[in-house]
C-alpha cells in the first residue's frame, strides 16, 4: 500500500460522486485522512463507509458551498476533528448550459455562486488553517472552457472557471511565502454524468466529443486523479500558480 500521504489531512469537495469520489478513495488508499464534502449526504456516507471499511479515516460533512454558513460549518468540523488541513481539492461545481443571449439571470448567478464564489469561500478558510502550520497544498478544479477553449452554451460555466484560474494565480503569489502552494487542473470532458447532455447515452457522447478531442475519447477519471495526486506531492514543489491542462490534445 502506498503511504505517500500518511499523516496528512485532505479535504475533497464534491466528493460524493465522479472525480471527487475517485480522488477521495485514492487519497485514503495512500494514507490520508479524508474529509468528504458535498451536497448529497447519502453519497458522502457511502464513500466514507468504503474508506473506513478499507481501514482508513474519513469524515463526511454535508455542505453546499454556495451557502456561507455551510462552508463555515465544514471548517469548524475539520478544526474540531483534526485541528489541521494539509491538502484541499476544490472540486465541487455545477454544470448548466445556455446561450449568452438566452440564459436567465438566476441560472447565471447559481453557477457563479457555486463554482466561483464557493471555491473562494473554501479557499479563504483553507488558507487560514494552512497558515497556522506554515504549509499546505490547494488544487482548484477548472476546465478547458475556463480560458483555453470556447464552446457555445458554456458561457456561465466557462466564466466561473476562468474566475477560478485568476483567483488561483493571485492566491498562489500571495501564499507561497507562507508555504502554501496553489494550482489549478483544467480537464476536458471526463467520463462522468456531467459530460452527458440531457437524454444522451455514453455512446452518443463519444461520437459528439470524439471529433473535438484529438485522442478520440473523453478523459478517464484516473488520469485526472493521478495528476492531482502528483501536484499534491513533494515532487511538484516548484509548481506555483500553474494550470495543468489534461485535455487529450484539445488545446495543443
Amino acid at each position: 500500500m502506498d503511504t505517500k500521504f500518511a499523516g496528512k489531512v485532505a479535504l475533497v469537495t464534491g466528493a460524493g460522486s465522479g472525480l471527487g469520489r475517485e480522488l477521495a478513495l485514492e487519497l485514503a488508499r495512500q494514507g490520508a485522512a479524508v474529509v468528504l464534502a458535498g451536497r448529497n449526504e447519502d453519497k458522502l456516507k457511502a464513500v466514507q463507509d468504503e474508506i473506513e471499511a478499507a481501514g482508513a479515516q474519513a469524515l463526511s460533512h454535508s455542505t453546499d458551498i454556495s451557502l456561507p454558513h455551510e462552508v463555515d460549518g465544514l471548517f469548524e468540523a475539520i478544526r474540531r476533528r483534526y485541528g489541521r488541513l494539509d491538502i484541499a481539492v476544490n472540486n465541487a461545481a455545477i454544470w448548466e448550459t445556455g446561450l449568452v443571449a438566452e440564459q436567465d439571470e438566476a441560472a447565471w448567478r447559481r453557477i457563479i455562486d457555486t463554482n466561483l464564489n464557493g471555491t473562494w469561500r473554501c479557499m479563504r478558510a483553507e488558507i487560514g488553517l494552512m497558515q497556522e502550520r506554515g504549509e499546505g497544498v490547494i488544487v482548484n478544479l477548472s476546465s478547458i472552457v475556463g480560458g483555453h477553449f470556447a464552446m457555445p452554451g458554456t458561457a456561465a460555466y466557462g466564466a466561473s472557471k476562468a474566475g477560478i484560474e485568476a483567483l488561483t494565480r493571485t492566491a498562489a503569489k500571495e501564499c507561497i511565502q507562507q508555504g502554501i502552494r496553489i494550482n489549478t487542473v483544467s480537464p476536458a470532458a471526463l467520463d462522468t454524468p456531467m459530460s452527458l447532455l440531457e437524454g444522451e447515452t455514453e455512446e452518443e457522447r463519444g461520437k459528439r466529443l470524439g471529433g473535438i478531442i484529438p485522442i478520440g475519447r473523453v478523459g478517464r477519471l484516473s488520469e485526472v486523479v493521478q495528476t492531482i495526486l502528483w501536484i499534491c506531492s513533494g515532487d511538484a514543489s516548484f509548481f506555483v500558480g500553474h494550470d495543468f491542462v489534461v485535455d487529450g490534445g484539445v488545446t495543443a
